[in-house]
């Protein structure tokens, strides 16, 4: 008798916890007296049904992002960098400009171009530089000083740009 009562259990947990309907006896309040003006229950039902609640789940979107790693260079590419880096902190100069400069440095083409390619300088902005540069110390005129500028290696449109931004 008592594995039967024990398998009854365990066959109404298995159920409950499959979700599958399971009944509850119905229990009888205690009779009142009849002086009471209130009446109770005459049963105390539970549910007849258990059912899990529904959830949904919602995925965030995954984004994948990855990072580049920094470029190793050679100690004399690296050499190359910090010295345009330098060159453009107390001087303006134009791509072809900085490239010769680190060639006549002693660095090879290939070192100075990849240099002057990695820093990412605006180079509209170092053609104002320079044009302001010569304002401060000579007089030119509007044509006089583009040609200038395209003279230290500036594209006409550069050029054009930074004598736009002085003004004249």
């Amino acid at each position: 008798m008592k594995k039967m009562f024990i398998l009854s259990i365990a066959l109404v947990l298995g159920l409950v916890a499959c979700g599958a309907p399971t009944t509850t006896p119905t229990t009888e309040a205690p009779a009142q007296t009849e002086t009471s003006t209130t009446e109770a229950p005459t049963s105390t039902e539970a549910p007849t049904t258990t059912k899990a609640p529904v959830t949904t789940t919602t995925k965030a979107p995954t984004t994948t992002t990855t990072t580049q790693p920094e470029p190793q260079f050679t100690l004399s590419e690296e050499n190359a960098i910090r010295s345009a880096e330098s060159y453009l902190e107390y001087t303006a100069f134009s791509r072809s400009g900085l490239i010769d400069q680190l060639e006549y440095e002693g660095f090879t083409t290939a070192e100075a171009t990849l240099a002057v390619d990695y820093l990412n300088v605006d180079w509209n902005e170092q053609a104002w530089k320079s044009a302001e540069s010569y304002l401060e110390y000579s007089a030119f005129s509007r044509s006089g000083l583009i040609d200038q500028l395209e003279y230290e290696g500036f594209t006409t449109e550069q050029a054009t740009y930074g004598v736009d931004k002085t003004g004249l």
